[in-house]
């Protein structure tokens, strides 16, 4: 199939502007640009699917430029809802050079990276309105959709001026860096069609740009931290095995979208991993593989495989083959208890709240449902010692099947 076809194929085409863009994308050669706004100091999953695409787009042939937006970010994108909450310029510095590193990570360092605060810290605010202002008219601005939304609630002039700022982006790097097509999720259309209608009436000339519709997971809820649900992708924030977990139990419904959206395989190896699937689904052979390209692309073979080997451990119950480095990972949501050596095993239950009573403490391990470290504990007269600890540190008890808790000796 053709360049055009495939990125149909894999669902990645909503919005479009350009009449011969199909073409332009089937030859190969277009300098297009991304962009995203440093509001955190990490981009998530959802940010990474558009990434994705555009990597994609390298690999055929064209030429990707990733925007940070330095200023853009000092004004915030309008959200449905409510204004953002406007962040500090040395906060947003910071972000800025966290996610200009993770975006030249994921492209092996071959796009070119730009902050849009260059070219506008010396832009007069008169000259500005001169040379991009009157040629937008405000009631094609109030016909946005996102601006729409707020004008019952609402909306600052701040926020109201954003898709001027973005659509000069465009237009700035059109004649700056030969820019002619934008990619984008599709919440950014109406910003989009502001630089490409600057582009044709100050330039005379086409640009092009289509966007991609947003991912969601099998609730309805996109990928993102307003949503409440990011998965970071810096490891320190969402560590691989965090990815792992989350991609692995991926709903059937949606693991055949991800993986067209989410990794490089052909469409023959996607059809061959989800037949495999689809024989045996409870084997999860199609999550596995999602997790497999999408943490081996963001941070390497080793992570994956480190994330891979802490699920099996967990699953099997060997926690001794654990380092204290993957017991913080593997339990990261967990706050562990202090323990003070020389600690009966009655004692230690209680003061880690794995048992509310000395008695029901007793109870359970004369049942066998207390494990340290993996091994079942049987002996009330079992004292704790450093000895017992992973790395001469950390204690795991688990009650009954799934219950874990962790202890580390002062």
């Amino acid at each position: 199939m053709t360049n055009w076809e495939e990125l149909q194929w894999r669902g990645l085409v909503k919005d479009v502007a350009g009449e011969d863009i199909e073409d332009k994308i089937n030859k190969g050669g277009i300098t297009f640009y991304w962009g995203t706004d440093p509001t955190a100091d990490s981009l998530h999953l959802g940010h990474y699917s558009s990434l994705v695409t555009a990597k994609r787009l390298m690999l055929m042939g064209h030429n990707p430029i990733l925007l940070c937006g330095g200023a853009t970010g000092r004004i915030g994108d309008p959200r449905p809802t409510a204004e953002r909450e406007i962040i500090s310029i040395d906060v947003l510095n910071k972000n800025i050079e966290c996610i200009r590193n993770q975006i030249d990570k994921i492209f092996n360092g071959k796009a070119k990276l730009v902050n849009n605060y260059e070219w506008f810290k010396d832009y007069n605010y008169l000259d500005f309105l001169r040379d991009v202002g009157k040629y937008i008219n405000v009631n094609y601005m109030l016909s946005k959709d996102i601006i729409d939304r707020r004008l019952d609630t609402g909306i600052t002039y701040a926020e109201f001026s954003y898709m001027l700022i973005q659509g000069f982006d465009f237009l700035h790097m059109y004649e700056n860096m030969g820019c002619t097509m934008q990619v984008e999720g599709s919440d950014q259309w109406g910003n989009i069609t502001t630089g490409v209608d600057l582009i044709r009436k100050i330039k005379g000339e086409e640009a092009y740009a289509f966007t991609m519709p947003l991912i969601l997971d099998a609730t309805g809820k996109k990928f993102g931290k307003s949503e409440g649900n990011a998965l970071w992708l810096d490891e320190d924030k969402t560590s691989s095995y965090e990815l792992y977990q989350y991609l692995i139990n991926t709903d059937d419904s949606k693991v055949y979208e991800y993986l067209k959206v989410f990794t490089f395989l052909s469409p023959e190896e996607i059809d061959k991993v989800m037949k495999e699937h689809e024989a045996e689904p409870h084997l999860r052979c199609a999550q596995k593989k999602l997790a497999e390209c999408i943490i081996t692309d963001l941070h390497g073979e080793e992570s994956y495989k480190n994330a891979v080997k802490i699920s099996e451990n967990l699953f099997s119950g060997d926690i001794k083959s654990f380092s204290s480095k993957e017991i913080e990972v593997a339990f990261k949501g967990l706050t562990p208890f202090t323990i003070s050596n020389d600690m009966n095993i009655v004692d230690l239950l209680v003061a880690g709240k794995v048992c509310s009573s000395k008695r029901e403490a007793r109870e359970f391990v004369n049942n066998g449902s207390i494990t340290l470290n993996g091994e079942k504990v049987t002996d009330l007269e079992l004292v704790v010692t450093k000895n017992l600890c992973i790395d001469s540190k950390y204690i795991v008890i688990r009650r009954g099947k799934k219950k874990y808790h962790i202890g580390i000796f002062e």
